[in-house]
């Protein structure tokens, strides 16, 4: 007869690391100067209270209307040719930094010729540098060179996404199914061909989930980026919020919600056209 088990063989490893995640956490929150009890004192209490009350109702005048429309056109506008951009870097250099299309790998049963590798370093050094500094940073200095405007913002989210699209393609394009264009490599198929009908295919639905959300994240980063000038709804809401005025901040916020909105919703078209 069996013996019933009333305890849980995982129950003393799992407190281990929960202790051991709580030890390394704590060093941080106190590193970080985290203290919440500012949320209770009663002066900012009544400062929140008042600046959320504001909120309601959202600004729906005419011209402010006119005005949000052309900063939500603007930010779409930072934030697609942004991408744009973006992929004009990344899928070259994501083809240059990939092993799956290594003629050697194909010749040595999976396992890349050390040159090959070597060549693939500055290509994958270039995509770490790009994607080292954050976006918000590329456009505070892009403000200083180029001035004010939407420009610092583009130039902001190009250098930075190609990085981040260009590892993530790269890694993607390993992790499919590679005996396809292994079969056209070995059959004496140039690179691009065995790339287009034997990676791409397999490749395509993640590339495409991957990319609409690395555009709506350059989304809200062009929103970010527009309280340092880069135009857009951040400037706006900027200027709002330093008037005090909540409503047009909270007409900003549901318009800003809405454009993540519409970003899910075309992913999912996008896939199901693809799937």
């Amino acid at each position: 007869m069996l013996k019933a088990v009333t305890r849980d063989p995982a129950a003393l490893p799992r407190l281990l690391i929960g202790l051991l995640a709580v030890a390394l956490l704590w060093p941080g929150l106190r590193f970080s100067e985290l203290d919440l009890g500012v949320l209770l004192d009663e002066r900012n209490r009544a400062n929140m209270g008042n600046f959320v009350a504001s909120f309601w109702p959202p600004a729906h005048q005419a011209d402010f209307l006119d005005l949000l429309l052309r900063a939500t056109l603007e930010t779409l506008a930072i934030a697609t040719a942004g991408m744009a951009l973006a992929l004009l870097i990344a899928l070259p250099a994501s083809l240059l930094a990939s092993r799956a299309l290594s003629l050697s790998a194909v010749l040595r049963d999976g396992r890349p010729a050390a040159w090959t590798a070597a060549l693939r370093w500055p290509v994958r050094g270039l995509l770490i540098v790009l994607r080292s500094v954050p976006e918000l940073v590329w456009a505070l200095l892009f403000v200083r060179a180029v001035g004010l405007g939407p420009t610092a913002g583009v130039l902001a989210i190009a250098i930075t996404y190609s990085g981040m699209l260009g590892k993530v393609y790269a890694e993607i394009y390993e992790s499919v199914d590679l005996r396809p264009s292994r079969a056209l490599l070995v059959s004496g198929s140039p690179r691009l061909a065995a790339f287009c009908y034997g990676v791409l295919p397999n490749a395509a639905a993640e590339m495409l989930s991957y990319g609409v959300y690395r555009w709506e994240c350059a989304i809200r980063a062009s929103v970010i980026m527009g309280f340092v000038g880069a135009g857009g709804l951040g400037q706006q809401m900027d200027l709002s919020m330093r008037m005090f005025a909540g409503g047009e901040v909270a007409s900003m916020l549901l318009t800003f919600l809405l454009l993540v909105l519409l970003a899910d919703r075309l992913s999912r078209l996008l896939r199901e056209q693809l799937t």
